[in-house]
């Protein structure tokens, strides 16, 4: 069972079935998934939202998606995946395009770290990501990251790896 986190604004739950819509709109957006493998048509977004729900079943951690308590609207994703071939595990997020700018990303990515950290007992959160994605790098920075190694992924991309603090 996928475990629910809650915020001050955020019900942060299992990615379901009754999610697809969410994904089929941020992943169709050009802009909005352009860094994140998008933008994709409604077969590739189902499987995106596939992957996230066995992501679970095979790691037994994953992404969440967030859920805003005040309106019922699912605002993005944020969790922890470790994609097979990868050299490392990562905490990861999407926002709908029209979420952006509210925070939503920063307070679940906090609560995702300390259920990391107090609940998974890793012993380090990381993320990484491309060098352009200047978004997910100040936001890395807000959430405290410092910079411990820069590696070539076998997409041949190389990053620079964040460690979280708790």
């Amino acid at each position: 069972m996928i475990p629910t986190i809650e915020t001050d604004r955020l019900i942060i739950r299992g990615p379901d079935a009754s999610d697809f819509g969410s994904y089929q709109r941020f992943f169709s957006d050009a802009d909005a998934s352009g860094l994140y493998g998008g933008p994709l048509p409604p077969n590739l977004a189902f499987r995106k939202l596939a992957a996230d729900i066995g992501h679970w079943h095979i790691r037994g951690y994953g992404m969440w998606n967030m859920v805003e308590r005040s309106s019922g609207k699912m605002v993005g994703s944020c969790g922890l995946v470790w994609p097979e071939g990868w050299p490392r595990s990562e905490l990861t997020w999407w926002i709908a395009a029209d979420a952006r700018r509210q925070g939503f990303a920063y307070e679940g990515s906090r609560a995702v770290i300390s259920f990391a950290y107090g609940e998974l007992k890793w012993s380090m959160v990381e993320t990484h990501m491309n060098d352009e994605n200047e978004a997910a790098r100040n936001l890395a920075l807000k959430l405290g990251g410092q910079i411990i190694a820069r590696e070539t992924f076998p997409d041949e991309v190389e990053r620079n790896i964040y460690a979280l603090p708790q």
